[in-house]
């Protein structure tokens, strides 16, 4: 007997949304529904899945490595329909688009009225995430990353470097003075990157790691930060042109600045074994030409 495959689409639901009542108000069907379908699929596996508790599920030993390869299979299997329904035609389907928010923002929102207009039967979805996204678990098809790659298992496009520039507000110098040199920062209040040593990695030579002493997990927030005139950062120029133009925020420390890192690095990831690359290919043709990194 074959499971069905929106019996696997629901408990990809029940574990993505940590819950059966959160499944079915996601997929707008009856909580008995999801239940029937967990149960259905447990039974005729002959293994527990998920292990209830009255606040929420859990994926069992053997109910994760079932998800991890149920999830590579569903994908691969909507895709495969889509590109026969689309066969020879203008590129159709769901593409689904992960980014960090101040890419989004800056970069991507400005194009998608005129993506959409030359692709109207791409269904285009947006998401944001600060971190590296696992692009099956999130069911994200490509993922712009800002940086460095070291995924072999991940098909990569160059769409090109954007330059850094460590700014602070004219408020902020005239307070506290500019720096002169890079020793110069140990008396600056510095804004920062929670969790990731490289986003605090600044372009100066030695050892480059800038210890920050406020932190946040989005570029936006500390863009926003810097403008409010709460210290010194060093951010993509993806996101500062208009704020240096305009004088929003100035620019320091650029006779000591050195090119080429890690972090200028612009890519579009995704699998390389992706069958939904007409539509991949369809977005990053459009962008890539557009962009102002």
């Amino acid at each position: 007997m074959l499971t069905r495959s929106d019996d696997l689409e629901i408990l990809l639901t029940v574990v993505d949304s940590g819950g059966f009542s959160a499944a079915a108000e996601a997929l707008n069907i009856q909580v008995a529904r999801v239940s029937r379908a967990v149960s259905k699929l447990e039974t005729l596996l002959g293994v527990t899945l998920l292990n209830r508790t009255t606040r929420r599920v859990e994926l069992t030993e053997e109910g994760r490595q079932f998800v991890e390869q149920i999830r590579s299979g569903l994908a691969m299997l909507q895709s495969a329909e889509n590109d026969v329904r689309s066969h020879g035609e203008m590129p159709r389907g769901k593409l689904r688009v992960d980014a960090a928010s101040p890419f989004i923002f800056h970069q991507l929102v400005p194009l998608i009225a005129d993506f959409r207009r030359a692709f109207p039967e791409i269904e285009l979805e947006l998401s944001s995430n600060e971190g590296y996204v696992d692009l099956l678990e999130k069911r994200v098809d490509v993922a712009i990353r800002i940086g460095g790659l070291s995924d072999s298992t991940l098909h990569a496009r160059a769409l090109g470097r954007s330059e850094l520039f460590m700014v602070a507000s004219p408020e902020y110098l005239a307070q506290r003075g500019i720096p002169k040199c890079k020793s110069d920062l140990a008396e600056h209040d510095i804004i920062g990157f929670i969790g990731s040593k490289a986003l605090n990695e600044w372009p100066l030579d030695g050892d480059n790691y800038v210890a920050p002493t406020l932190k946040t997990s989005n570029g936006e927030t500390v863009r926003q930060l810097a403008l409010a005139g709460n210290g010194i950062t060093c951010l993509s120029a993806f996101m500062l042109r208009e704020d240096l133009q305009m004088g929003a925020l100035v620019e320091v420390l650029q006779q000591y600045k050195i090119s080429g890192s890690n972090r200028e690095q612009v890519t579009a990831v995704y699998y390389k074994s992706s069958l939904v690359a007409k539509r991949i290919s369809a977005f990053i043709d459009f962008i890539q030409p557009r962009l102002t990194l």
